[in-house]
């Protein structure tokens, strides 16, 4: 497994803990989601010749043209997700590294994560059972159809930036289900949280933010 030669000193305690403060001042309060960066060990999500670096705040190359996402943004999106209330199912587009998932993952009952790049997702699934990380189901598939056979969700988040808001994800929500994405062209994109309603939906824009883009098709 990748990272398993790794030195003590690249994932010692103080660093993990001065990447906690980072995004302390950035602006993460919820407890649960600063606790749960603090013990997943980001070095095992990343190629082992960047391993001394998975525990800086920014994005990594994982391959295939896909990074894995800075730990203040995976922070940030679960923070968003986890204040819409109690998540039961929660459908992740785009599993990549699977380091967002298993962020996830100890504070959902279940996770439903697509990957349309097998080799990504086969790694992932390494890492996962590595981890006895148990509650996730993967899905080797195109994720921006979703899982309707699975919804409705009481979350979904996406880790990779469709161009709009993508209604077969929102019409797989619950009644006041969130979505958490980014969205936009690879020049601006804005992560934004929408909210199912009766009618629709509402959606509101948080940030600036740069992902891949989401694709189509499987790999």
């Amino acid at each position: 497994m990748s990272g398993a030669g790794i030195g003590i000193g690249m994932t010692s305690q103080r660093t993990r803990e001065r990447l906690i403060q980072r995004l302390r001042e950035e602006g993460i309060r919820d407890a649960r989601v600063l606790d749960r960066i603090r013990s997943t060990p980001r070095h095992l999500f990343v190629d082992e010749a960047l391993a001394s670096r998975a525990y800086e705040d920014t994005a990594l190359p994982i391959g295939k043209g896909q990074t894995i996402s800075q730990p203040y943004i995976v922070a940030r999106m679960t923070e968003v997700l986890l204040a819409a209330g109690p998540l039961e199912n929660v459908l992740e587009v785009g599993t990549g590294s699977g380091y967002q998932t298993a962020v996830l993952a100890p504070m959902v009952r279940r996770i439903y994560t697509v990957e349309r790049i097998k080799l990504l997702l086969d790694q992932a699934r390494r890492r996962f059972q590595a981890l006895k990380i148990r509650n996730v189901i993967t899905k080797h598939t195109d994720g921006g159809i979703g899982l309707p056979e699975y919804a409705p969700f009481d979350g979904i988040i996406v880790t990779a930036a469709p161009e709009g808001i993508p209604l077969a994800l929102v019409e797989q929500l619950r009644p006041g289900g969130c979505l958490v994405l980014p969205i936009g062209g690879r020049q601006q994109q804005a992560l934004v949280r929408v909210v199912r309603t009766a009618g629709g939906y509402e959606h509101e824009m948080l940030e600036r933010v740069s992902f891949v883009p989401l694709l189509g098709g499987v790999l």
